[in-house]
């Protein structure tokens, strides 16, 4: 590792400290009302694109992660509806099948996922949790890359991150390895970062 991509890492990992600082302070401070309305309902372009999709990926929410599993539950078909899964504490990760009522397991990397035997799916739309984001479709999250890998792997796949407001960012620190988000959604606004939708 060189000096730079050295220095590049430790910077990336101090801003992910604050970031989590925010993101918890923030969701801990939301009221009621503003709890109950966030994250509820897609916009109107991202509902139409996600009801045209044979598949849809989501997350099921960690923490104070921005819980978006009902509202994807609205938007689409639950036969089309697909959550991270990891086999085991390796770098791949894939999509399975999962529907509301379905239990979700504890996976190796202690996030909720689908169980083991449940189908694998390839979305094509694809909505991803972050610790940050910039307005030009830099993402910040957790530091493991298996997004990253997952997109790189899939490139047609639209990414639209999701989180607070108070994680936006001026600019999020790049590797060559980060794959840009193509939109970001947050309980305020519905930010386009690309040409592709």
């Amino acid at each position: 590792m060189t000096d730079l991509s050295a220095e590049l890492v430790q910077q990336k990992q101090a801003l992910r400290d604050r970031l989590r600082f925010r993101r918890r302070h923030f969701a801990a401070n939301l009221d009621g009302m503003a709890r109950l309305a966030a994250f509820r309902v897609l916009p109107a372009p991202l509902a139409e694109l996600a009801a045209s999709m044979a598949t849809v990926g989501g997350y099921a929410a960690a923490g104070d992660e921005p819980d978006v599993l009902p509202m994807l539950a609205l938007a689409v078909d639950a036969s089309a509806l697909a959550l991270p899964h990891h086999a085991g504490r390796v770098d791949r990760m894939d999509f399975r099948r999962w529907q509301p009522g379905d239990a979700l397991v504890t996976g190796p990397w202690a996030t909720p996922q689908p169980s083991d035997d449940a189908s694998p799916m390839n979305p094509a739309l694809i909505f991803c949790p972050l610790l940050g984001f910039d307005r030009t479709g830099g993402r910040l999250g957790q530091g493991g890359g298996h997004f990253d890998r997952y997109f790189a792997l899939h490139p047609d796949a639209l990414r639209i991150g999701v989180g607070w407001s108070v994680q936006e960012i001026d600019a999020v620190p790049a590797e060559a390895t980060d794959i840009a988000l193509d939109a970001v959604l947050t309980e305020q606004e519905f930010i386009l970062c690309g040409d592709r939708l």
